[in-house]
């Protein structure tokens, strides 16, 4: 069992820190809700986790960044075969003033 139990004045405080306005049933509903909570947490505390080493993440990590190649290709005229108009190698747009 949970060495703290989850009092009333308590209660009220959560209500406060999360901005709840509960009703009478619901607050004994999440009440009862936290003391599991509690109880589960002071459960996990019973385990030995003396020889765990700490995890960051569940898969191992690796660095996802790939080297940065140079390449000379600017596309352009893949680029323009899809205008409408082009001009000297440009695209062509109607003006705006």
């Amino acid at each position: 069992m949970s060495s703290q139990k989850i009092d009333d004045k308590m209660m009220a405080n959560v209500e406060i820190l999360a901005q709840l306005q509960l009703m009478p049933q619901e607050r004994e509903e999440v009440q009862a809700e936290m003391e599991k909570i509690l109880n589960y947490v002071e459960k996990l505390n019973e385990l030995d986790t003396e020889k765990v080493e700490p995890l960051v993440h569940i898969l191992p990590e690796v660095n996802v960044f790939r080297a940065d190649q140079v390449a000379n290709d600017n596309g352009r005229e893949a680029t323009l075969a899809n205008a409408p108009k082009k001009n000297n190698g440009q695209f062509q747009v109607p003006k705006t003033v």
